[in-house]
């Protein structure tokens, strides 16, 4: 094998590992392109007045970058517009905030095309290419227009739609076409891989065999499920480190004797959290017992501020907040702590582990790792309980979670006061299980897992060459 070649939407090689809450891909993707010497391309979150295609190449965190300015009108017809205003939503089940406009389908193959000029340049041919998420379903079909005959892997870290959710979408087929030009499509959990694999069958009048072969559109490439994990060893050392006993000091003081569940969420519509906020309310509202015996921390990091539905959450969210601790808050006790904003990874490993219960309860999200960073937290002698939604792609996984419908709010009102109470031996023997599975399907796993799937791909045949009148 050659090199590794990282293609993402943003490059984040991580310069300092206590930051970020969820640390652990940027750090094993960074680790494999340093031994091998690789490259992670991406836009540089910067614009421009005219796209030139110049490359901005230096050394972050020991990792080779190259990133690329995009212009203004590229950001907002493919990154706002598309990425995220046609497709997470679609992709996430809420088809009612998808915006459907012919200048975001325009910027999203623009940039696209941008990014496959810019990166031709830089292909070895042992090259193995590793691309990541929705943001560029169709660079692999750009690349191979340009002549690329390198192996190319994709994978989608958010949920593959039901088929009859992705036939709204406009050039749905041209989508899917486009992703048989990779020799490996990734999903995170069986549920996606299967529902891929049923618009292929049923739409596209294609076949997939029991190995994951795929053929559709005249193409052939691989699908499989590779569920991401964290780096459960560099975790370990985030947990034991002074800024998280700081955290974990100040937050176990603050609670007055009291037991605290926790929600860490980008604040995004997808996460469920106003479900969330509606179930603890019946919670209280349910067992009264549990008055100003417990409170709700939910820390929720404000994103893509310049979307309107994710203004529209916040704003619903704080009102929400409001009239819960109007309703039942006292001088000395408030429900709902709501706070927006972002946090080191190593402190909230120190607020997980203060937690009595952690709450990861989307309404659909493709794996989920906080569910796991918070197992990881935990202290084995006294471990918290984790509820954890049925639509997180973590759930696979996590069998021994208290599994709840997040749309539900007396299943998961329920699930909150089943945790409280919990004795102490059946969650250690919860807790036990669901770390073992942490421990072993960790980032580092299902990285080496990807490329070694890719590596054994069957190489591209050059192109035909047609003999002159033929």
């Amino acid at each position: 094998m050659g090199r590794l070649i990282v293609v993402s939407n943003r490059v984040n090689p991580p310069t300092d590992p206590g930051v970020g809450s969820v640390g652990g891909l940027a750090m094993a993707l960074a680790a494999a392109l340093r031994e091998s010497s690789g490259l992670w391309f991406g836009w540089s979150g910067e614009t421009c007045e005219t796209f030139t295609g110049n490359l901005s190449i230096q050394q972050v965190g020991g990792v080779t970058v190259a990133l690329v300015d995009l212009e203004e009108q590229d950001r907002q017809e493919y990154y706002n517009g598309y990425a995220n205003r046609t497709l997470w939503p679609l992709f996430h089940y809420r088809t009612d905030l998808v915006a459907y406009e012919r200048s975001f389908d325009e910027g999203y193959e623009r940039v696209n095309t941008r990014f496959a000029e810019t990166l031709r340049p830089l292909i070895q041919d042992d090259d193995l290419i590793w691309v990541q998420d929705y943001h560029l379903l169709p660079l692999a079909r750009e690349l191979r227009q340009r002549g690329v005959r390198n192996k190319i892997g994709f994978f989608l870290h958010i949920p593959w739609p039901a088929r009859r959710l992705l036939t709204t979408l406009p050039r749905h087929a041209e989508l899917v076409e486009a992703l048989f030009d990779y020799d490996l499509i990734g999903f995170q959990t069986q549920d996606s891989r299967e529902a891929f694999a049923e618009y292929v069958v049923q739409n596209a009048e294609g076949s997939v065999d029991a190995s994951g072969e795929a053929s559709a559109f005249g193409k052939r490439a691989r699908i499989g499920a590779f569920p991401i994990g964290i780096d459960a060893v560099d975790f370990a050392k985030a947990v034991a480190s002074a800024p998280a006993k700081a955290a974990f000091d100040r937050t176990r003081a603050s609670l007055l004797g009291r037991k605290m569940i926790v929600g860490v969420d980008r604040l995004d519509y997808s996460k469920g959290l106003e479900e969330r906020f509606c179930a603890y309310e019946q919670l209280l509202a349910d067992h009264p017992d549990q008055l100003e015996k417990v409170f709700f921390l939910q820390i929720a990091t404000p994103s893509r501020d310049e979307v309107e539905a994710y203004q529209d959450i916040r704003g619903r969210l704080e009102a929400l907040s409001g009239r819960i601790n109007g309703a039942y808050a006292d001088i000395d006790w408030v429900p709902i702590r709501y706070v927006n904003k972002a946090y080191r990874r190593d402190a909230l490993a120190g607020i997980y582990r203060a937690a009595h219960v952690g709450l990861v309860t989307p309404l659909r999200d493709g794996m989920n790792l906080v569910a796991k960073e918070y197992v990881a937290a935990q202290d084995p002698v006294d471990p918290g309980v984790l509820i954890l939604s049925e639509l997180a792609g973590a759930a696979e996984q996590m069998a021994e979670a208290l599994i709840v419908n997040p749309f539900s709010r007396e299943d998961m009102a329920e699930a909150m006061r089943r945790a409280l109470i919990m004795p102490t031996e059946e969650r250690r023997a919860r807790w036990s299980a669901l770390n073992d599975g942490v421990q072993r399907d960790h980032v580092g796993a299902w990285r080496d897992g990807f490329v070694g799937a890719l590596e054994k791909s069957s190489r591209r045949p050059p192109p035909l060459k047609v003999a002159c009148g033929a």
